[in-house]
């Protein structure tokens, strides 16, 4: 049995072009001009989207937020100033032992709860 070569001709014009030179080097030195553009790449790009990344959680930021008091108490546009103390001495004049208990209109066909 005849033994075959392992490489394959190339003909003179072949051998000179960037294609044929990047192919031969890629066969002697793999991670130099593979694997380290590959690992440049992906260190680059971190580097790239983390301002991206900044703004995504900064926008979320913007939307969840800590309040104040006065935000928490008057969060409608029309809604009136709120004082504690002026509340405080308003529910406290209220007469609590004069009430009645009332049941809830319920919706048609929705269980009232009577047995």
């Amino acid at each position: 049995m005849a033994v075959f070569p392992n490489k394959k001709f190339r003909s003179a014009a072949e051998a000179n072009t960037i294609a044929s030179r990047y192919r031969s080097s890629l066969a002697r030195h793999p991670f130099l001009l593979f694997g380290l553009p590959f690992i440049a790449t992906m260190v680059a790009g971190s580097f790239f989207l983390t301002p991206a990344t900044a703004i995504r959680y900064e926008k979320h930021d913007r939307r969840v937020r800590r309040m104040s008091k006065e935000e928490e108490l008057g969060i409608g546009k029309a809604g009136r100033r709120v004082d504690m103390k002026e509340e405080y001495y308003r529910l406290a004049a209220k007469d609590l032992d004069d009430w009645e208990q009332k049941r809830v209109k319920r919706l048609p066909g929705e269980h009232d709860g009577v047995i």
